[in-house]
């Protein structure tokens, strides 16, 4: 399987590696200020995703290449063996990795989403970016002025909004929104094939308590691929876990990887 070069960003020199994977229309800075904080137990390592970020925007975006490129990452950097940290997407990716590399994986945390198919769409979120005239913006806040009324949650308009960047005194997408609107089908769902086993480690599941990315008719498919899961509901926080309760969700992060297997 052809895997790409990785952009990605190393916080720490000492303490069992860590990967933290972001979410869809994310990028591995969004999770920088947690590394930084985690530093100093563990060597943290940050990476875009394909399609995301400062790394290549190659097809296809898909869940298997995406665990391909971070097995590539790890062989890259000489780890041997990590614990996994992802988001959304990101933890859709982690899982695959698991699953399909367990060797790759000691620990995996698996941030408010499940290996699940999904009915949501993000066909909306990826139109109304692609229709801002941005020929026209002169200012992030003009773009979020026109945004307003196609997303109406300013949190998630923030979020998406960091990938607006300045490109020659003008404004671009820092992702390829035609290989996101090609990928989301594949991106919704979790591929299950011969080299998906399951994955014995130790597994935590963190949900948000105001989210339903992990329902309790969910938790059967979890188990089925991860034996030896817990579950973790942490209160007054929705999608973006890390951000609506970020000590807590530190903190059980932090506990989870120092328990003893």
């Amino acid at each position: 399987m052809e895997t790409v070069d990785l952009y990605c960003k190393r916080f720490g020199d000492e303490g069992p590696p860590l990967l933290i994977l972001h979410g869809l229309f994310g990028a591995g800075r969004n999770w920088y200020s947690l590394a930084q904080r985690l530093a100093g137990e563990f060597q943290v390592w940050v990476p875009d995703l394909r399609g995301h970020g400062e790394s290549p925007h190659a097809a296809p975006l898909d869940y298997p290449h995406m665990a391909a490129d971070l097995a590539a990452l790890l062989a890259r950097e000489d780890v041997q063996t990590a614990h996994l940290l992802g988001h959304s997407m990101g933890g859709k990716v982690a899982m695959r990795l698991a699953l399909s590399r367990p060797d790759l994986v000691s620990k995996l945390v698996v941030a408010d989403i499940a290996p699940v198919q999904y009915a949501h769409s993000f066909d909306h979120v990826v139109e109304a970016l692609k229709a801002l005239p941005l020929d026209q913006v002169t200012s992030r806040r003009q773009a979020d002025e026109w945004l307003a009324p196609r997303i109406e949650n300013p949190v998630v308009r923030q979020f998406l909004l960091q990938n607006l960047i300045t490109h020659n005194s003008s404004y671009d997408w820092r992702v390829d929104l035609d290989l996101l609107a090609s990928a989301l089908p594949a991106l919704s769902g979790f591929p299950l094939d011969a080299t998906i086993q399951p994955f014995a480690g130790p597994t935590l599941f963190v949900s948000g308590g105001l989210s339903e990315y992990i329902k309790p008719a969910y938790h059967q498919a979890i188990r089925s691929l991860f034996p030896q899961a817990r579950i973790k509901t942490i209160e007054h926080a929705g999608h973006w876990i890390h951000i609506d309760q970020p000590d807590c969700f530190e903190s059980t992060v932090r506990c989870f990887l120092r328990e003893a297997d």
